[in-house]
């Protein structure tokens, strides 16, 4: 029988308490309070921060819209395959800085570039801007690579967790079917794909988790403003073919979003995709920002991501 690791079940109580306590006081999320969270808890769990050999803080233009991207290199003296990584929070917290010893752990390990995307967030910036600043990047990749004399492989993996990973197979699946943009691979990190909220597990692990299902629901009422169909814009339920690109599928066996994860991975099998799903039975959704608690669980993780993008299938 499958159990929660011990170290987040000890982490977790005390959470859980000081969260009740907190609700007591009369305390109202606000979109401030629940950014300053993320960053305080990753900057806190996640304190190892690799050095890579050239790191870029830059921008890209289109129109009006500037979307900063920090980009990382990690051997500057030869080309290699590019990550497009889109960072979690719900839509409304993360960005390229709470993000940034994640993004360099992803991009050692991988020894892939890595251009972490600093999208816009809601409630400021609801559905779907965030997607077109991720389209925006998408589509001036190369050309950006270029500009800053960045030796690169063109070939391009879309990499988020759990609200980056929704981005990344929206956009998976957007990009489908356009002859000028090949996405090779994606992997998706115990990603949100189902915007109703109607699979087993969000009920089953929608309370003491970390995740809880009623902050689910306030993410989601906050990213969509207005009155979009979401089961449309879930990936779960968007047209699949076979021109989806291969996919790594991260999931946790305690996290409100694993049952669509595992039906994605199957939808996709069906359509003879290849496919990895990659499952850890002890482990919470976000486990990547709780990396003190779960040092073992993260490495296999990232090891588990670059044995994936190496594959004979890759390049």
């Amino acid at each position: 029988m499958v159990k929660l690791d011990n170290g987040l079940k000890i982490w977790l109580d005390a959470y859980n308490q000081g969260l009740a306590q907190l609700m007591q006081s009369g305390y109202v999320a606000t979109a401030e309070a629940v950014r300053d969270g993320l960053s305080t808890l990753t900057a806190t769990c996640v304190t190892d921060s690799p050095h890579i050999a050239r790191v870029l803080d830059t921008c890209v233009t289109e129109h009006t819209q500037v979307v900063p991207v920090r980009i990382y290199h990690p051997a500057p003296d030869r080309p290699l395959p590019v990550i497009v990584f889109l960072h979690g929070g719900g839509h409304m917290a993360g960005s390229v800085a709470v993000y940034d010893a994640i993004c360099r752990k992803l991009s050692k390990a991988t020894q892939h570039i890595v251009v972490s995307v600093d999208y816009r967030l809601a409630p400021e910036w609801p559905y779907p801007n965030g997607l077109s600043d991720a389209r925006i990047v998408i589509g001036q990749l190369w050309p950006l690579l270029e500009q800053h004399q960045l030796a690169y492989l063109p070939t391009l993996s879309l990499v988020g967790d759990s609200g980056g990973g929704a981005m990344a197979a929206t956009l998976s699946a957007d990009y489908q079917d356009y002859p000028n943009v090949s996405i090779d691979n994606q992997v998706l990190i115990y990603p949100s794909l189902d915007y109703t909220m109607s699979q087993p597990s969000v009920t089953a692990n929608g309370k003491g988790l970390f995740l809880q299902q009623d902050k689910m629901q306030w993410y989601f009422d906050h990213y969509f403003q207005h009155g979009e169909d979401r089961q449309a814009a879930s990936p779960l339920f968007m047209a699949k073919s076979a021109q989806l690109p291969r996919t790594l599928m991260i999931t946790a066996e305690f996290c409100p979003l694993r049952d669509e994860g595992v039906a994605y991975v199957q939808q996709l099998s069906a359509l003879g995709i290849p496919t990895e799903h990659f499952h850890l039975d002890d482990m919470i959704h976000a486990y990547l920002n709780l990396e003190s608690l779960v040092p073992i669980q993260c490495r296999a993780t990232y090891q588990k991501i670059a044995d994936f993008l190496t594959t004979s299938g890759d390049n």
